[in-house]
């Protein structure tokens, strides 16, 4: 269940998990004018190649392993890993094991 900033979210994200064969799931969880909040899972070997974002955003990584790129910089993408980004910078994603991130994007989407 999505919702706006007008109204609660109560969830378990491990009940969001859902694997597709060779490929990338994501699902929005909550969405309003204070941005959107979605999870991703990532099937292993799968990847994000190199992007940019026209807002600010943080991903938290909840499940698997991988490698997170921000910038010109790699960092391991584990369980409890913490990422912020500015709007503009490059970033991808390697998933080593089946990864699963929430993604927070802050501010309305244009």
């Amino acid at each position: 269940m999505a919702e706006t900033e007008t109204g609660p979210v109560a969830l378990r994200l491990d009940e969001k998990i859902e694997f597709v064969t060779d490929g990338i799931v994501s699902k929005t969880l909550a969405e309003g004018d204070f941005g959107e909040v979605e999870i991703f899972c990532v099937s292993a070997g799968q990847a994000l190649s190199e992007h940019t974002a026209s807002r600010a955003a943080a991903l938290h990584f909840i499940k698997g392993r991988g490698r997170f790129k921000l910038g010109d910089e790699w960092h391991d993408a584990l369980p409890g890993s913490w990422f912020f980004m500015p709007p503009g910078l490059p970033h991808a994603l390697e998933a080593q094991d089946g990864l699963v991130f929430v993604l927070t994007l802050f501010g309305p989407g244009g």
